[in-house]
């Protein structure tokens, strides 16, 4: 295990009807809310609503940005600072899923820097502070709503990059299960491959006596694969939800990578994937996840094991080790596809074609590797490319 600090701010807000009480949480740091927000949905359900009467109750002035959209775009987040600016706003309110929260961090640390937000996500400056962000979690995933990142794409050449930040925890989040019960199937699908990625990227670490975290990944993996199909089954249960919004914020929010270094290459190949043809987060993840297995398991063929046995239920093979980890990766594959996401390029309309260009810009032309597990370089992509045809 290595040396760590471990640090969550965000207060966490659980339970029914917890909605309610935004605008007593808000009040306490001003009284002008950007209330950012996606498309329609949040004013189907009566959530808009309810949110913005909390807000006005407790007497704070609403200015809204709607219209983020997945995989959130730059030119929102650079709309957004410009009405930060001009309204002297107080606190960022992110209602939604992890697209409409990341948007929000990106508004935050732009709207107290004088330059372009973009050089947070190129990495040419480090955010200094920022606007606090608030979440109303809507969409069980990503795990923003306490965590320090934020993705955005440029639409100018598809980039999609990401930053950590402290000042980017937000200061609360409400997690109501109940505001769930309404996603379609194939947003279950992608949110809650997204919540396992996490926790898979954490997993295969070369960092050893981590027994502690070993399991428990091993637990809330074992978790989102047992109740992830029973969304599909039975959307409105809220057992079924509490269980998987939980998760996800758990998996997400650093406690599980304390003592261990995480790998991240499937997630930084994936935005290449994302940035380019603007598929769900969850659907790139499911495709390449077991492209990335397949290409780097003999690395640490114990670990493989493991994870095949105490994750994927395979009854372990002592003489054959290699079937054990082909067995587990097929059965991480099976379950993508029963909860409905590609798990292949193809099946997500992406050839051959494409793949010298996202390795290009996934690499930096091949000056810089990705992952930690195991470094991969421009061929190494190419050659997760090919596997995940």
């Amino acid at each position: 295990m290595i040396n760590f600090e471990f640090r969550n701010p965000t207060k966490i807000i659980f339970g029914t009807e917890t909605e309610q009480q935004v605008g007593k949480e808000a009040a306490a740091y001003g009284k002008k809310v950007l209330l950012h927000y996606g498309g329609g949905s949040i004013k189907q359900t009566g959530l808009y609503d309810r949110v913005t009467a909390s807000l006005e109750a407790a007497g704070l002035e609403v200015i809204e940005l709607s219209g983020v959209k997945p995989n959130p775009r730059l030119s929102l987040v650079r709309e957004g600072i410009e009405l930060c600016k001009l309204h002297s706003i107080d606190l960022i309110l992110a209602v939604g899923g992890g697209s409409v929260i990341d948007s929000a961090k990106a508004i935050g640390v732009g709207a107290v820097y004088s330059g372009d937000v973009w050089d947070f996500f190129t990495g040419k400056q480090e955010p200094k502070g920022s606007l606090p962000v608030a979440v109303i979690l809507t969409i069980p995933a990503a795990g923003s709503e306490s965590s320090p990142g934020s993705v955005i794409t440029q639409e100018e050449g598809g980039y999609k990059r990401a930053f950590n930040s402290s000042h980017s925890y937000p200061v609360f989040s409400i997690l109501n299960p109940e505001l769930a019960v309404t996603l379609p199937a194939y947003q279950i699908a992608c949110g809650t491959t997204d919540i396992l990625a996490h926790m898979i990227e954490r997993y295969f670490t070369n960092v050893t006596h981590v027994d502690l975290t070993d399991h428990l990944l091993e637990g809330a993996m074992r978790t989102v694969i047992r109740q992830a199909p029973r969304l599909l089954e039975h959307p409105d249960d809220y057992d079924t939800w509490a269980e998987v919004m939980w998760t996800g914020t758990i998996a997400h929010n650093n406690l599980l990578d304390t003592g261990r270094i995480g790998d991240w290459a499937s997630h930084d190949i994936e935005h290449e994937l994302s940035g380019k043809f603007d598929i769900a987060h969850g659907a790139g993840l499911a495709i390449i996840i077991p492209a990335w297995m397949k290409y780097v398991y003999t690395h640490d063929i114990e670990r493989f094991v493991r994870f095949a046995v105490m994750v994927m239920d395979v009854e372990l093979d002592i003489n054959d080790p290699i079937q054990t980890v082909t067995e587990g990766i097929y059965r991480l594959e099976s379950h993508f596809r029963r909860m409905g996401v590609p798990v292949r390029l193809s099946e997500a309309g992406i050839d051959e074609s494409s793949f010298e260009e996202m390795a290009d810009k996934g690499s930096a032309s091949g000056t810089k590797s990705v992952g930690n597990f195991v470094k991969l370089g421009r061929d190494d992509m190419l050659k997760i490319f090919a596997l995940a045809r």
